[in-house]
């Protein structure tokens, strides 16, 4: 790939989004087959940089992946709002970080719902408990959700049982109603969760979002959407069928993307941000989300050390980077930005937040989304 086309794909869909008051809202249509063939071009979308992606919403304040957390993540002023999706049964995407849902719905306290309680190997990994891909849509929605991890935003749990599991349907007609409120068009980012184990149950993602993303006018090279996944041949699946603008999640170094287990492919995250790995990514993404430690590495304290060259390697490759996620709470930090011994108390976020920053990459996923943008404020004024 020539150096001039990748470094243009860093250039951000910019006219797109500084002009999105004026661009219509939803409304089917189809991308050119070849706008679907290659990346996006451009570096920030006109989106301010660093971005501010709600994680999960505004997950630190509410019960994750609800229209609650989603809300509230907007009305803090994130730039962008994240979904992860998983099938029901009966081919609906909804918006849960995993199948499971055993920690983030109150199904256990159905009854009626005890016989599908079950043990499942997903990507490895030997889980035990109620999963979305048993239960049609109908069923889901007679759950609620609760938060996650209760023990350490036992304040989150206040609001148990207030909201439903979204579909991700519902979440972009809120999208489409915030934008026309807002005059602006709502920013989303969107990950295949599981499609390669979903793909074997008969139970696609890319096919299933492309639909949507396609009925809704978030299929072109300037839609105010990037998709996201954790195994690159979703995201290659997806490029071939839609022009959204793509990103790779990358896990720790050590890690292999659960594709390349079952297609028996070697490599680790550790080769695919080395330039030649960045390369690969850059013919058939836009950016990469890797793991914040793939960005400034913690020794064996859990301190900071020296950032890699990743950010740079990456920027030479054009594509951006949004690295996951910053967290308020002690239990989260790195050691030399925890403050005093509860780990559940908040730290020094904000110190946190400027040593990424200083980095230079191009945006961040905060289960804090208004600690974000104070510290990208910041950030910009002491530059």
């Amino acid at each position: 790939m020539e150096r001039e086309q990748q470094l243009g794909r860093r250039a951000i869909l910019g006219a797109a989004a500084l002009g999105a008051g004026a661009v219509a809202l939803g409304g089917a249509g189809t991308a050119a087959a070849a706008e679907a063939s290659a990346p996006a071009s451009g570096k920030g979308h006109g989106l301010p940089v660093p971005t501010v992606i709600g994680h999960r919403g505004a997950s630190g304040y509410r019960p994750e992946h609800t229209l609650g957390s989603y809300q509230l993540a907007l009305d803090l002023g994130a730039d962008i709002i994240e979904q992860d999706l998983v099938p029901t049964k009966d081919g609906h995407l909804v918006c849960r970080h995993e199948n499971d849902i055993t920690a983030t719905t109150d199904v256990a306290a159905h009854p009626e719902f005890a016989d599908r309680k079950t043990t499942k190997t997903v990507d490895g990994t030997a889980l035990t408990g109620w999963f979305t891909e048993d239960f049609t849509l109908a069923e889901l929605k007679t759950l609620r959700a609760k938060e996650r991890i209760p023990g350490t935003r036992q304040r989150n749990t206040l609001y148990d049982g207030r909201w439903e599991v979204p579909t991700f349907e519902e979440v972009l007609q809120w999208a489409e109603r915030e934008g026309r409120k807002r005059g602006r068009r709502i920013w989303l980012y969107v990950e295949t969760k599981h499609p390669t184990y979903f793909r074997k149950l008969g139970l696609g993602l890319e096919e299933r979002l492309v639909k949507l993303l396609r009925a809704y006018g978030r299929h072109r090279k300037d839609s105010p959407t990037f998709l996201q996944s954790f195994e690159p041949s979703s995201i290659q699946r997806l490029r071939k069928l839609v022009a959204t603008p793509a990103v790779v999640l990358l896990s720790t170094a050590n890690s292999r993307p659960w594709d390349f287990v079952e297609a028996g492919d070697p490599r680790t995250v550790a080769d695919l941000v080395k330039p030649e790995g960045l390369e690969w990514i850059a013919g058939y993404a836009d950016g990469i989300g890797p793991d914040l430690s793939l960005i400034i590495p913690r020794d064996s304290s859990g301190r900071l050390t020296t950032p890699t060259p990743l950010v740079k390697d990456a920027h030479a490759a054009g594509l951006v980077l949004h690295p996951y996620t910053m967290r308020n709470e002690n239990s989260f930090l790195p050691a030399d930005f925890r403050r005093g011994t509860d780990a559940t108390a908040y730290g020094d976020a904000f110190g946190a937040f400027k040593r990424y920053f200083e980095t230079g990459i191009d945006g961040i996923f905060s289960d804090n989304p208004d600690t974000a943008l104070l510290a990208r404020e910041d950030f910009r004024k002491n530059r």
